[in-house]
Formats: C-alpha cells, sequence, structure tokens
C-alpha cells in the first residue's frame, strides 16, 4: 500500500511539472454549446477587469468537451469543460483512469431545451407525448406490446389540432449534453404516457431505454451540429422546420424565431425557474482541481463565474438567459468551488 502511495505521490508531481513546464499563460474551457455564451460573457469581463489574459472558450459539445478534459492532466488539457447535463458514471472513470481524480463539479443554473421555429410561421402546441410520436424511432400501435417503424410524416398525423406541414427537426447529434436531455426529458416523457412502455422499465429497463431515447434515422430529424446559432439561420430559410436549442438562445433571438408550448407551458424565464415547463435541465461545468493551483488566473476565474453578480438572480449572466440558483444551492455551490470539493467514484 505504501509503494502505492508513493507511485500515486509521483504521478501527481509529474502532473504538475508538466503543467509548469510548458508555461501556458491563459485558462482553456471547452464543451458544451449551451453553456458556451455563458462562459464567454464571464471570460469577456474577466479577461477586461483582471490583468490575466481571457481564457479561451471553445464549443465542441458535452461528450466531446467530457473526452478532452479526461484525457489526462497537463498542458495539452483543458482546464474546464462545460456541460449541459450532469457527468456519467462512465466519464467521472475515464477521468480517474487517466489521472484526473480531482473533478470539481460546478451547478451554475438552468436552462430549458426549446422547440423553435421562424417567428412568422407556425404556431405550435405540443405534448411531450406528440413530441415522442413524431421523432421516435418506433411507435406503439393500439396492440398493447406492438412496435412499428415511425409511419409519421406530418404533423396533423400526430395530432390533428398541429399544422398539416411535413415533420422536420433540426437539432443536436449524439454528442450533445443539449441532445442527451432532450431525449431523457421529451422524449421520454412522453414515452412513459403509454401504461404498458411504462411497465417495461421495471421489467425491462434496456428495452424502455431503446423505446423511449431511440430516435429515428428516416430524415425526419435532421441532426444540425453543435452550433445552435447554425439552427437558428437554418430555420430563417425553412420556415416549416423547428430546432431544438437551449432556452438561451431562443431569448437572444427573440426577433427572430419563437418557441412552441409544450404540456401548456411557454419556454419563458418564470415557467422555467417554477419547473412548470417540463423540458428544462441543470448547467454545469467541471474543474481540473490539479490545475488550480498552477494555471494563471484559475482561482480568480472560478471567482468571477459563481460571484453574485455573475450567477446571482439579478447577475450578468441572467441576462443571458440563465436560470439562476435559489439561495441554497448557490450557497452550496460557493462552498464545493472555495473548498475544491472533487466528485468521488
Amino acid at each position: 500500500m505504501k509503494k502505492l502511495k508513493n507511485i500515486t505521490l509521483f504521478a501527481g508531481l509529474v502532473a504538475a511539472s508538466q503543467i509548469q513546464a510548458a508555461d501556458r499563460d491563459y485558462i482553456s474551457v471547452v464543451g458544451s454549446s449551451t453553456v458556451y455564451p455563458f462562459s464567454t460573457v464571464v471570460a469577456e469581463r474577466f479577461g477586461k477587469s483582471t490583468s490575466f489574459k481571457t481564457p479561451k472558450i471553445e464549443s465542441t459539445g458535452t461528450g466531446g468537451g467530457m473526452k478532452l478534459f479526461c484525457k489526462g492532466n497537463g498542458i495539452d488539457s483543458p482546464d474546464i469543460t462545460n456541460a449541459s447535463r450532469k457527468i456519467k458514471d462512465s466519464e467521472l472513470k475515464m477521468c480517474h483512469e487517466n489521472g484526473v481524480d480531482g473533478v470539481v463539479e460546478v451547478l451554475i443554473g438552468f436552462d430549458g431545451i426549446v422547440l423553435a421555429n421562424e417567428i412568422k410561421s407556425h404556431d405550435f402546441k405540443l405534448t411531450t407525448q406528440d413530441i415522442f410520436k413524431a421523432l421516435a424511432k418506433e411507435v406503439p400501435t393500439e396492440k398493447e406490446g406492438e412496435l412499428i417503424a415511425n409511419p409519421y410524416t406530418m404533423w396533423n398525423e400526430i395530432n390533428a389540432e398541429l399544422p398539416a406541414i411535413k415533420i422536420e427537426v433540426l437539432g443536436p447529434p449524439p454528442t450533445s449534453g443539449t441532445r442527451d436531455a432532450f431525449v431523457e426529458l421529451a422524449m421520454e416523457g412522453g414515452c412513459k404516457k403509454y401504461p404498458w412502455i411504462k411497465a417495461t422499465k421495471k421489467s425491462d429497463k434496456s428495452r424502455y431505454k431503446s423505446i423511449c431515447h431511440s430516435i429515428r434515422e428516416d430524415g425526419a430529424y435532421v441532426e444540425a451540429g453543435e452550433n445552435d446559432n447554425l439552427i437558428i439561420q437554418k430555420l430563417q430559410k425553412n420556415p416549416d422546420a423547428l430546432g431544438i436549442f437551449g432556452y438561451s438562445f431562443l431569448d437572444q433571438n427573440a426577433d427572430l424565431v419563437k418557441g412552441s408550448l409544450i404540456n401548456g407551458a411557454e419556454p419563458e424565464f418564470e415557467s422555467i425557474a417554477s419547473g412548470e415547463y417540463p423540458v428544462s435541465r441543470p448547467l454545469y461545468f467541471y474543474v481540473k482541481k490539479a490545475h488550480v493551483s498552477e494555471i494563471p488566473g484559475m482561482k480568480e476565474f472560478l471567482a468571477e463565474f459563481t460571484s453574485i453578480k455573475a450567477m446571482g438572480e439579478e447577475g450578468y449572466l441572467t441576462d443571458k438567459g440563465l436560470i439562476p440558483l435559489g439561495e441554497e444551492k448557490y450557497m452550496k455551490v460557493k462552498t464545493d468551488v472555495q473548498e475544491m470539493n472533487s466528485l468521488e467514484l
């Protein structure tokens, strides 16, 4: 055991020396396209108000960011990764296997996932069941236990009150945390409305997940990349299409696109904050503890991001569409960051 401890200590010293040796003088942030605008705002303010360089923020998607973040400590790996979902156990395990055993989780606030379209186009009042029927790879028939390949091509085939236009939804790829959250909250939310499918969750969890989480691949769902702004641009050229992205992008582009009602709730600040809007999720970033004392400005950047003036109820990030944490959650985040409390496997 003593020998193993010495090896671990040596590995930690090597990692630290690698960081110092390369002399990187800026903070490197990767990850979620949804968290990207919030990180960018904080980074710009930080760069202007301190003597440190403005952090470099890259939008790689949540899954892509986790792979880069967890590949190891050292100058060639990022210091922080943004995430529009919680880190997976498999990702945390990957981090630990590569020597990144000090991962600090920072919950920054909440966001809604919207289905939006061009502002002058059709109004959509959807239910989570409508969404599931429109986008699932297989859908149930009237016969209990039976599934068929999704036959729906028009929205009004699903619900007579919906527009008589082709189903075309532009959304993120499998590496996106937004897609993960959308599938879990919207797709599964509609899927479990069928009693026999809901019962399958207990009897055959893998089949339940396959039914509820599998998106159709026949062209009705179009993978449009990690860039949410690009989806908004595409909606301008195709008024009949719907796009999936975070509420903050809807809020910032309210003159171009409008959000669909889901289960009767508008995608608005208040309904997301209250939990009334059914497709809302927490947003995070994750910090590499080994880099905090080695990369210039890390402690100060974390202090800025988690400050009341940034993350508070009247903070500047709420102007960008972030739904703030309540006081109790906020104080826990502050404590975890100040004490650098790491996640455990």
